[in-house]
Protein backbone atom coordinates (compact mmCIF):
# COMPACT_ATOMS: atom_id res chain seq x y z
CA UNK A 1 0.00 0.00 0.00
CA UNK A 2 0.86 3.33 -0.78
CA UNK A 3 -0.43 6.78 -0.26
CA UNK A 4 -2.25 8.11 -3.04
CA UNK A 5 -2.01 11.50 -4.70
CA UNK A 6 -4.47 14.08 -5.56
CA UNK A 7 -6.94 13.71 -3.10
CA UNK A 8 -8.02 15.88 0.37
CA UNK A 9 -8.72 15.31 4.11
CA UNK A 10 -12.22 16.48 5.33
CA UNK A 11 -13.70 16.07 8.48
CA UNK A 12 -14.08 13.23 10.94
CA UNK A 13 -11.76 11.47 8.82
CA UNK A 14 -13.30 11.33 5.63
CA UNK A 15 -11.28 12.02 2.50
CA UNK A 16 -12.15 13.53 -1.01
CA UNK A 17 -10.64 12.06 -3.70
CA UNK A 18 -9.71 13.78 -6.68
CA UNK A 19 -7.92 11.59 -8.85
CA UNK A 20 -11.33 10.76 -11.19
CA UNK A 21 -14.63 12.88 -11.88
CA UNK A 22 -16.30 10.64 -9.42
CA UNK A 23 -14.87 12.41 -6.75
CA UNK A 24 -15.81 10.03 -4.06
CA UNK A 25 -15.81 11.11 -0.38
CA UNK A 26 -15.06 7.92 1.50
CA UNK A 27 -15.24 7.17 5.08
CA UNK A 28 -12.69 5.89 7.02
CA UNK A 29 -12.64 2.14 6.91
CA UNK A 30 -14.58 2.07 2.94
CA UNK A 31 -13.01 2.08 -0.20
CA UNK A 32 -14.16 4.58 -2.97
CA UNK A 33 -16.32 3.35 -6.62
CA UNK A 34 -13.18 2.47 -7.74
CA UNK A 35 -12.72 -0.29 -4.87
CA UNK A 36 -8.50 0.30 -5.00
CA UNK A 37 -8.24 2.92 -2.91
CA UNK A 38 -9.45 3.15 0.53
CA UNK A 39 -9.37 5.08 3.31
CA UNK A 40 -7.15 4.15 6.43
CA UNK A 41 -7.94 6.43 9.31
CA UNK A 42 -7.99 9.63 7.39
CA UNK A 43 -5.37 8.66 4.88
CA UNK A 44 -6.34 7.58 1.36
CA UNK A 45 -3.81 4.37 -0.02
CA UNK A 46 -3.85 2.78 -3.42
CA UNK A 47 -4.63 -0.90 -3.00
CA UNK A 48 -2.53 -1.72 -6.32
CA UNK A 49 0.37 0.02 -6.16
CA UNK A 50 3.42 -2.13 -7.96
CA UNK A 51 1.30 -5.37 -8.52
CA UNK A 52 0.45 -5.40 -12.18
CA UNK A 53 -1.48 -8.31 -12.60
CA UNK A 54 -1.04 -8.09 -16.28
CA UNK A 55 2.51 -7.63 -17.97
CA UNK A 56 2.65 -7.97 -22.19
CA UNK A 57 5.00 -6.83 -25.14
CA UNK A 58 2.38 -5.19 -27.34
CA UNK A 59 2.01 -3.73 -30.85
CA UNK A 60 1.17 0.12 -30.22
CA UNK A 61 -1.16 -0.55 -33.00
CA UNK A 62 -3.35 -2.74 -30.28
CA UNK A 63 -4.06 -0.19 -28.02
CA UNK A 64 -5.21 1.28 -30.67
CA UNK A 65 -2.50 3.71 -31.56
CA UNK A 66 -2.02 4.61 -35.31
CA UNK A 67 -0.03 7.94 -34.93
CA UNK A 68 2.26 6.97 -32.85
CA UNK A 69 5.55 5.62 -33.53
CA UNK A 70 3.86 3.42 -35.32
CA UNK A 71 5.14 -0.27 -36.00
CA UNK A 72 6.73 -0.15 -32.25
CA UNK A 73 6.50 -2.57 -29.35
CA UNK A 74 4.70 -1.02 -26.24
CA UNK A 75 5.66 -2.68 -22.88
CA UNK A 76 1.63 -3.15 -21.85
CA UNK A 77 1.02 -3.13 -18.05
CA UNK A 78 -2.37 -2.92 -15.90
CA UNK A 79 -3.43 -3.97 -11.86
CA UNK A 80 -6.96 -4.71 -11.50
CA UNK A 81 -10.05 -2.52 -11.06
CA UNK A 82 -11.98 0.49 -12.78
CA UNK A 83 -13.83 3.35 -11.59
CA UNK A 84 -16.25 2.42 -14.66
CA UNK A 85 -18.79 -0.52 -14.59
CA UNK A 86 -19.65 -0.86 -18.34
CA UNK A 87 -21.63 -3.74 -19.00
CA UNK A 88 -19.54 -4.78 -22.46
CA UNK A 89 -16.62 -4.68 -20.49
CA UNK A 90 -14.26 -6.42 -22.78
CA UNK A 91 -12.01 -7.38 -19.93
CA UNK A 92 -14.24 -7.84 -17.50
CA UNK A 93 -11.86 -10.67 -15.69
CA UNK A 94 -9.28 -8.02 -14.43
CA UNK A 95 -11.42 -4.92 -14.53
CA UNK A 96 -13.94 -5.86 -12.55
CA UNK A 97 -12.41 -8.13 -10.28
CA UNK A 98 -12.75 -6.38 -7.21
CA UNK A 99 -16.16 -5.70 -7.77
CA UNK A 100 -17.31 -9.05 -8.82
CA UNK A 101 -14.90 -11.63 -6.94
CA UNK A 102 -13.77 -9.21 -4.20
CA UNK A 103 -10.34 -10.09 -4.86
CA UNK A 104 -7.22 -7.86 -5.62
CA UNK A 105 -4.49 -10.02 -6.73
CA UNK A 106 -0.61 -9.31 -8.99
CA UNK A 107 2.84 -10.25 -9.16
CA UNK A 108 4.86 -7.70 -7.55
CA UNK A 109 6.74 -5.56 -9.73
CA UNK A 110 8.64 -2.39 -8.78
CA UNK A 111 8.82 0.76 -11.08
CA UNK A 112 11.90 0.48 -11.42
CA UNK A 113 11.70 -3.36 -12.90
CA UNK A 114 9.22 -2.29 -15.36
CA UNK A 115 11.50 0.36 -17.16
CA UNK A 116 14.03 -2.24 -16.52
CA UNK A 117 11.65 -4.93 -18.63
CA UNK A 118 10.53 -1.79 -21.35
CA UNK A 119 14.30 -1.62 -22.12
CA UNK A 120 15.07 -4.92 -22.38
CA UNK A 121 12.36 -6.03 -24.80
CA UNK A 122 13.46 -2.65 -26.78
CA UNK A 123 10.03 -1.02 -26.24
CA UNK A 124 9.59 2.35 -27.34
CA UNK A 125 6.82 3.25 -25.16
CA UNK A 126 4.78 1.51 -21.88
CA UNK A 127 1.07 1.44 -22.26
CA UNK A 128 -1.09 1.50 -18.91
CA UNK A 129 -3.89 -0.42 -20.48
CA UNK A 130 -6.47 -3.61 -20.23
CA UNK A 131 -7.78 -2.11 -17.16
CA UNK A 132 -8.13 1.72 -16.16
CA UNK A 133 -5.22 3.09 -15.82
CA UNK A 134 -6.03 6.18 -13.88
CA UNK A 135 -7.05 3.98 -11.07
CA UNK A 136 -3.46 3.09 -10.64
CA UNK A 137 -2.74 6.67 -11.44
CA UNK A 138 0.65 6.95 -8.78
CA UNK A 139 2.63 3.67 -9.91
CA UNK A 140 2.00 4.72 -13.27
CA UNK A 141 3.23 8.15 -12.50
CA UNK A 142 6.36 6.98 -10.81
CA UNK A 143 7.25 4.61 -13.52
CA UNK A 144 6.73 7.35 -16.13
CA UNK A 145 9.55 8.97 -14.55
CA UNK A 146 11.75 6.85 -14.46
CA UNK A 147 10.83 5.44 -18.55
CA UNK A 148 11.42 9.55 -19.95
CA UNK A 149 14.87 9.11 -18.62
CA UNK A 150 15.17 6.27 -20.86
CA UNK A 151 13.43 8.04 -23.90
CA UNK A 152 10.77 5.73 -23.36
CA UNK A 153 7.18 7.17 -23.75
CA UNK A 154 4.24 6.73 -21.86
CA UNK A 155 0.94 6.18 -23.05
CA UNK A 156 -2.63 5.75 -21.80
CA UNK A 157 -5.58 3.86 -23.08
CA UNK A 158 -8.44 5.12 -20.47
CA UNK A 159 -12.06 6.08 -20.47
CA UNK A 160 -11.29 9.22 -20.11
CA UNK A 161 -13.07 9.43 -16.62
CA UNK A 162 -9.82 11.65 -14.94
CA UNK A 163 -10.10 15.01 -13.73
CA UNK A 164 -8.40 18.12 -14.62
CA UNK A 165 -6.03 17.99 -11.62
CA UNK A 166 -4.66 13.90 -12.73
CA UNK A 167 -3.75 15.53 -16.26
CA UNK A 168 -1.79 18.92 -15.25
CA UNK A 169 0.00 17.29 -12.24
CA UNK A 170 1.05 14.29 -14.72
CA UNK A 171 2.40 17.02 -17.14
CA UNK A 172 4.08 19.18 -14.57
CA UNK A 173 7.65 18.54 -14.35
CA UNK A 174 8.59 19.11 -10.09
CA UNK A 175 12.43 19.89 -9.99
CA UNK A 176 12.70 18.87 -13.86
CA UNK A 177 12.27 15.61 -12.68
CA UNK A 178 8.99 14.98 -13.92
CA UNK A 179 6.75 12.51 -15.79
CA UNK A 180 4.68 13.12 -19.01
CA UNK A 181 1.63 11.71 -20.63
CA UNK A 182 3.18 11.41 -24.20
CA UNK A 183 -0.02 9.70 -25.62
CA UNK A 184 -3.69 8.73 -24.88
CA UNK A 185 -6.20 6.70 -26.72
CA UNK A 186 -9.31 7.47 -25.09
CA UNK A 187 -13.00 5.59 -25.50
CA UNK A 188 -15.42 7.61 -26.20
CA UNK A 189 -18.24 4.87 -25.37
CA UNK A 190 -21.58 7.02 -26.43
CA UNK A 191 -22.53 10.65 -27.03
CA UNK A 192 -25.58 10.06 -24.81
CA UNK A 193 -25.54 10.75 -21.02
CA UNK A 194 -28.45 8.37 -20.28
CA UNK A 195 -26.24 5.56 -21.35
CA UNK A 196 -23.23 6.29 -19.76
CA UNK A 197 -25.00 6.50 -16.59
CA UNK A 198 -26.88 3.44 -17.47
CA UNK A 199 -24.35 0.76 -18.65
CA UNK A 200 -20.97 2.65 -17.40
CA UNK A 201 -21.81 4.05 -13.77
CA UNK A 202 -20.90 7.30 -15.15
CA UNK A 203 -21.53 10.88 -16.73
CA UNK A 204 -20.57 11.86 -20.55
CA UNK A 205 -19.18 15.55 -19.92
CA UNK A 206 -16.01 14.50 -17.94
CA UNK A 207 -15.19 12.09 -20.85
CA UNK A 208 -15.24 15.71 -23.20
CA UNK A 209 -13.74 17.77 -20.53
CA UNK A 210 -10.72 15.36 -20.19
CA UNK A 211 -10.34 14.81 -24.20
CA UNK A 212 -10.25 18.50 -24.65
CA UNK A 213 -7.76 19.04 -21.93
CA UNK A 214 -5.24 16.26 -23.42
CA UNK A 215 -5.37 18.33 -26.42
CA UNK A 216 -4.48 21.41 -24.72
CA UNK A 217 -1.65 19.89 -22.41
CA UNK A 218 -0.28 18.85 -26.00
CA UNK A 219 -0.72 15.31 -25.38
CA UNK A 220 -1.34 13.00 -28.61
CA UNK A 221 -5.10 12.03 -29.03
CA UNK A 222 -6.53 8.91 -30.56
CA UNK A 223 -10.44 8.38 -29.89
CA UNK A 224 -11.92 4.75 -30.15
CA UNK A 225 -15.89 4.19 -29.75
CA UNK A 226 -16.80 0.34 -29.49
CA UNK A 227 -20.04 0.31 -31.78
CA UNK A 228 -22.73 -1.32 -30.00
CA UNK A 229 -25.90 -2.55 -31.47
CA UNK A 230 -28.81 -0.85 -29.91
CA UNK A 231 -26.65 1.10 -27.53
CA UNK A 232 -24.98 4.00 -29.38
CA UNK A 233 -24.97 3.18 -32.99
CA UNK A 234 -27.62 5.53 -34.36
CA UNK A 235 -26.81 7.09 -37.60
CA UNK A 236 -27.06 10.44 -35.49
CA UNK A 237 -24.75 9.44 -32.00
CA UNK A 238 -22.34 8.38 -34.78
CA UNK A 239 -22.67 12.05 -36.30
CA UNK A 240 -22.53 13.52 -33.04
CA UNK A 241 -19.34 12.00 -31.87
CA UNK A 242 -17.80 12.58 -35.10
CA UNK A 243 -18.49 15.84 -35.16
CA UNK A 244 -17.46 16.80 -31.88
CA UNK A 245 -14.00 15.32 -32.19
CA UNK A 246 -13.93 17.19 -35.44
CA UNK A 247 -15.01 20.43 -34.12
CA UNK A 248 -13.55 20.58 -30.44
CA UNK A 249 -10.23 17.79 -30.98
CA UNK A 250 -9.53 18.93 -34.05
CA UNK A 251 -9.32 17.04 -37.52
CA UNK A 252 -5.97 15.40 -37.50
CA UNK A 253 -7.44 13.83 -34.22
CA UNK A 254 -7.48 9.84 -35.52
CA UNK A 255 -11.50 8.18 -34.63
CA UNK A 256 -11.33 3.94 -34.63
CA UNK A 257 -14.55 2.41 -34.85
CA UNK A 258 -14.66 -1.57 -33.54
CA UNK A 259 -17.10 -3.68 -34.25
CA UNK A 260 -18.72 -5.02 -30.82
CA UNK A 261 -18.72 -9.03 -29.92
CA UNK A 262 -20.79 -10.21 -27.15
CA UNK A 263 -19.38 -9.96 -23.65
CA UNK A 264 -19.53 -9.79 -20.11
CA UNK A 265 -23.29 -8.82 -19.00
CA UNK A 266 -23.67 -7.80 -22.90
CA UNK A 267 -24.46 -11.20 -24.51
CA UNK A 268 -28.12 -10.33 -25.66
CA UNK A 269 -27.31 -9.11 -29.00
CA UNK A 270 -25.77 -9.93 -31.83
CA UNK A 271 -21.85 -8.44 -33.16
CA UNK A 272 -22.03 -4.88 -35.17
CA UNK A 273 -23.39 -5.48 -38.63
CA UNK A 274 -20.83 -4.57 -41.00
CA UNK A 275 -22.93 -2.33 -43.09
CA UNK A 276 -22.92 -0.18 -39.31
CA UNK A 277 -19.04 -0.23 -39.34
CA UNK A 278 -18.72 1.45 -42.66
CA UNK A 279 -21.64 4.49 -42.45
CA UNK A 280 -19.78 5.49 -39.28
CA UNK A 281 -16.96 5.46 -41.38
CA UNK A 282 -18.58 7.48 -43.61
CA UNK A 283 -19.36 10.07 -41.30
CA UNK A 284 -16.42 10.54 -40.14
CA UNK A 285 -15.19 11.92 -43.17
CA UNK A 286 -17.89 13.56 -44.04
CA UNK A 287 -17.52 15.23 -40.62
CA UNK A 288 -14.03 16.38 -41.97
CA UNK A 289 -11.65 13.76 -40.05
CA UNK A 290 -8.45 12.80 -41.77
CA UNK A 291 -7.53 9.86 -40.28
CA UNK A 292 -10.91 6.92 -39.58
CA UNK A 293 -10.14 3.13 -38.93
CA UNK A 294 -12.46 0.62 -38.78
CA UNK A 295 -11.28 -2.41 -35.99
CA UNK A 296 -12.44 -5.73 -35.34
CA UNK A 297 -13.09 -6.21 -39.08
CA UNK A 298 -10.31 -8.37 -40.78
CA UNK A 299 -10.01 -8.01 -44.23
CA UNK A 300 -12.10 -4.99 -44.71
CA UNK A 301 -8.40 -2.88 -45.52
CA UNK A 302 -9.84 -0.11 -43.26
CA UNK A 303 -7.10 -0.06 -41.38
CA UNK A 304 -4.66 1.50 -43.63
CA UNK A 305 -3.81 4.68 -43.75
CA UNK A 306 -4.59 7.11 -46.76
CA UNK A 307 -3.07 10.74 -47.21
CA UNK A 308 -5.33 13.18 -46.63
CA UNK A 309 -4.32 15.16 -50.03
CA UNK A 310 -3.40 12.33 -52.66
CA UNK A 311 -5.40 9.59 -51.28
CA UNK A 312 -2.68 7.28 -51.54
CA UNK A 313 -1.89 4.18 -48.98
CA UNK A 314 1.21 5.84 -47.09
CA UNK A 315 0.72 2.77 -43.81
CA UNK A 316 -0.72 -0.25 -44.50
CA UNK A 317 -1.88 -2.61 -42.06
CA UNK A 318 -2.73 -6.52 -41.64
CA UNK A 319 -3.97 -6.90 -38.15
CA UNK A 320 -1.81 -5.44 -35.28
CA UNK A 321 1.23 -5.27 -37.89
CA UNK A 322 2.48 -2.47 -40.02
CA UNK A 323 3.07 -4.44 -43.74
CA UNK A 324 4.38 -1.38 -45.45
CA UNK A 325 5.18 2.41 -45.06
CA UNK A 326 5.32 4.95 -47.58
CA UNK A 327 6.72 8.13 -45.19
CA UNK A 328 9.43 10.35 -45.27
CA UNK A 329 10.36 12.23 -42.23
CA UNK A 330 6.61 12.15 -41.42
CA UNK A 331 5.57 13.13 -45.41
CA UNK A 332 3.44 11.43 -47.94
CA UNK A 333 6.05 10.32 -50.12
CA UNK A 334 3.99 10.81 -53.57
CA UNK A 335 2.90 14.35 -52.70
CA UNK A 336 4.62 15.65 -49.72
CA UNK A 337 2.31 16.37 -47.61
CA UNK A 338 2.70 16.09 -43.95
CA UNK A 339 0.41 12.92 -41.64
CA UNK A 340 -0.52 14.02 -38.57
CA UNK A 341 0.90 12.09 -35.60
CA UNK A 342 4.20 11.27 -33.61
CA UNK A 343 7.35 9.69 -34.84
CA UNK A 344 6.08 9.31 -38.68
Amino acid sequence: MKEALLYEKLEDQKVRCNLCAHRCVIRAGHKGLCLVRENRDGVLVTLVYGIPLSQAVDPIEKKPLFHFHPGSAAFSIATAGCNFRCEFCQNADISQMPRDRGQIWGQQASAEQVVRAAVRYACRSIAYTYTEPTIFFEYSYDIARLAAKEDIASVYVTNGYMTRDMLEFFQSVPDGDGARLDAANVDLKAFRDATYKKVCGARLQPVLDSLKTMKELGIWVEVTTLVVPGMNDSEAELDDIARFIAVELGIETPWHVSRFHPDYKMRDRASTPVETLRRAYELGRQAGLRYVYVGNLPGARLEDTYCPNCGETVIGRRGFQVTHRKLLDGRCEYCNTVIDGVGL
